[in-house]
């Protein structure tokens, strides 16, 4: 008699890649509980420190993070004094956000641990491996686009 996963061909993509994220993110989650931030927070920080001061929608497209859900992120985050919020002149509904001297100087003191983290990782599955995986990733983005809800 057939089981219901006779009719399926194919290993589960998105799940395969939610578990290696996990994997590898095991890694850095103790560094960001040590400093009281959540992966949420950190990739923010990521984010405008790579690409400067954005408008949420970027923010929200580039870290993958649901609208609703950065806004709160964004709320905390401004709380801990992490990052700035400066409005638009010509349109007050807009909302410039980029790191606040404080959440760069965390940036700066989580470099060291980040940086021996990557290193290990790196140690681990062999410095070929790991930039043969940046590239299939990023072709991996390329050709089969970004989700809907990261679109511009």
């Amino acid at each position: 008699m057939p089981t219901p996963n006779d009719s399926l061909k194919h290993r589960n993509l998105p799940l395969l890649l939610l578990q290696a994220r996990e994997s590898v993110f095991a890694k850095f989650r103790p560094i960001l509980n040590d400093a009281g931030v959540t992966e949420q927070q950190w990739r923010v920080i990521r984010a405008l420190l790579e690409y400067g001061p954005m408008e949420p929608r970027q923010i929200s497209n580039i870290c993958c993070l649901a609208k609703p859900s950065l806004t709160g992120i964004l709320a905390r985050m401004d709380e801990l004094g992490l990052v700035l919020r400066e409005r638009f002149q010509n349109d007050q509904r807009r909302v410039l956000i980029s790191v606040s001297d404080k959440g760069a100087d965390l940036a700066e003191q989580l470099a060291p641990r980040i940086e021996a983290t990557y290193a290990e990782l790196e140690n681990l599955i062999g410095h070929a491996f790991a930039r043969d995986l940046y590239q299939v990733l990023d072709l991996l983005m390329e050709k089969v686009g970004q989700p809907a809800a990261n679109s511009q």
